[in-house]
């Protein structure tokens, strides 16, 4: 028998809150479905399995929030039976300091499904049900109380609190964790910004690229030259990754930022990564998003050009390896030949596992991003 389990779905995930079933017992699944909708503080992400089998039972009920590592439902392998699967331990993985999840809160699917439509918050509900539940009259007192605007407006900061805890805990263990290095490096930008404009300038205007689609480009084909920035540091290892899975950085409107992955980055052309690009961040600020966009990033870009900074110096994702960072692209003093002339620039930056790699490496990785913006058509 096989236990599904709720995954880390980011190093600031410690648990989640089951939002919808994708699925029920007797129905067949197979590696890349999506099983369920899981909310993680920043967003509802879309939980992908990579078993196959058949679904026995349904562990955790919509609405309750878990720690990762729990077990969530149980399925059947191929060949398997009723009668022959050994039942697995279902006790959770607590994480350490954690305390056990409250017991179940019982909600009638009437009321739940209303409190949807009102967008009504029912863990502030009080259930009057037999056994505390909570029903349908329970939910629509809460949403004809005077109060109940008051309680909605709150949501919001409510929620940023969460957000920016999450991710305090989690960039404060990368720093204490993980030995940083940090690199710099200013770019020219005349070629690309150039290349791009003529380009640009042939396409109908919705297959038009931005420049920050050449960046991460670049970036992804670094990672090849330079592979020690490329992968996942685990159990005292660092292990590079044949496959560029490039996190982007997006701030989420609501607060906050998540950083999924754009998957195969460097095999992809220009065209194919704007597209991916654009349906990411819209999926991102939507609030769905795949696990296994959250789950397997193996190296971040965090972009704040269009923010105005000059240059970002990030911290790291764990367990990858590295992020980079890329400032504003604008005029500055740039010697060429003799002269000292404007020229659009970029400040990019490095920042890295000093038990994966060491500053010349490093220093390397970005000399290659800057040759590789030299040939853009090339890209």
């Amino acid at each position: 028998m096989i236990a599904f389990k709720l995954p880390s779905l980011g190093a600031d995930m410690d648990e989640g809150k089951l939002l919808e079933w994708k699925i029920k017992p007797g129905d067949r699944v197979k590696r890349g479905d999506v099983v369920a909708v899981v909310d993680t503080t920043k967003a509802a992400v879309e939980v992908e399995i990579w078993e196959e089998g058949t679904v026995h039972e349904l562990i955790v009920e919509p609405g309750e929030k878990i720690p990762v590592g729990t077990v969530m439902a149980l399925l059947l392998a191929p060949g398997e039976t009723a009668q022959t699967a050994v039942r697995p331990q279902l006790a959770p993985a607590f994480p350490a300091g954690a305390a056990a999840p409250s017991a179940r809160r019982r909600i009638s699917p009437a009321a739940r499904k209303h409190a949807e439509a009102l967008g009504v918050n029912l863990d502030s509900v009080e259930g009057t049900g037999p056994g505390g539940a909570v029903t349908l009259e329970d939910v629509e007192k809460v949403s004809r109380h005077p109060s109940a605007p008051g309680q909605a407006a709150e949501e919001i900061p409510h929620r940023n609190l969460e957000i920016r805890r999450a991710i305090g805990a989690a960039m404060s263990r990368s720093k204490r964790e993980i030995p940083h290095y940090y690199l710099s490096e200013t770019i020219p930008m005349l070629r690309a910004s150039e290349w791009l404009a003529r380009e640009n300038d042939r396409r109908p205007l919705p297959e038009r690229l931005l420049m920050a689609v050449l960046l991460l480009k670049a970036s992804a084909l670094a990672c090849k030259a330079v592979p020690e920035m490329n992968g996942h540091y685990r159990d005292g290892a660092f292990r590079p990754s044949a496959a560029v899975h490039l996190g982007v950085a997006i701030s989420l409107r609501r607060g906050g930022l998540v950083a999924p992955a754009i998957h195969d980055a460097a095999e992809r052309p220009l065209a194919d990564l704007m597209k991916g690009l654009s349906d990411l961040v819209k999926r991102a600020r939507a609030g769905s998003l795949k696990s296994s966009e959250m789950s397997d990033p193996t190296i971040t870009v965090s972009n704040l050009g269009d923010t105005g900074v000059e240059a970002t110096f990030a911290i790291i994702y764990p367990p990858q390896v590295a992020i980079v960072g890329f400032g504003r692209i604008a005029p500055r003093p740039w010697v060429d030949g003799d002269a000292l002339v404007a020229r659009p620039t970029v400040v990019a930056t490095l920042s890295a596992d000093h038990r994966a790699s060491d500053g010349h490496r490093g220093a390397l990785f970005l000399a290659e991003i800057n040759r590789l913006l030299q040939a853009p058509e090339a890209l």
